[in-house]
């Protein structure tokens, strides 16, 4: 994997920008382990807010439900760390904003929290598009909290450069 340096991350949102400006359309996140350093990077590329719409981060539980509309008993049934909770979490944002793009991401950064199902470094992604179309994945990091958090950004925004830039150009 390429380095997740700060610059690195920035850099990669600056990609970000420019593709979601050419195309005319706007990015949501909804953030849980990574604690809103997506729209950090995003927001560090000026003139982001001509293609940047919003951010929820959603740390809790009660906030997945009260901010992103996820369903209780999904977060029940599958666990704040599941691909299903990070497309409801994705849908919502989408929902909730004026953007065509949303991305999701839910995880366990550690160094505490893991479980034999769900070890420190698992992070579940969403991403969904203008045409509706939910794309959910999960990976296994390794390294220290830094290192899974950073990771994790640098896995969603490459999601949305691979899925905005699909069929275009």
């Amino acid at each position: 994997m390429s380095a997740c340096d700060q610059a690195s991350l920035e850099a990669l949102a600056a990609e970000v920008g420019c593709l979601l400006l050419a195309n005319g359309e706007r990015l949501a996140t909804a953030e849980s382990c990574t604690g809103g350093w997506v729209g950090q990077c995003l927001t560090a590329v000026a003139g982001s807010s001509r293609w940047f719409d919003c951010g929820f981060i959603t740390y809790s539980n009660e906030a997945k439900l009260a901010l992103l509309g996820v369903d209780g008993m999904t977060l029940a049934a599958q666990g704040a760390v599941s691909e299903a909770v990070a497309g409801a979490m994705a849908l919502g944002a989408l929902q909730r904003s004026r953007a065509a793009w949303a991305l999701a991401i839910t995880g366990v950064a550690g160094p505490a929290g893991g479980s034999p199902g769900r070890p420190v470094g698992t992070v579940c992604f969403a991403w969904v598009g203008p045409e509706g179309r939910l794309d959910t994945d999960t990976r296994h990091f390794r390294g220290d909290r830094e290192a899974v958090r950073a990771q994790s950004v640098a896995h969603a925004l490459r999601g949305v450069l691979r899925r905005a830039g699909l069929g275009r150009g």
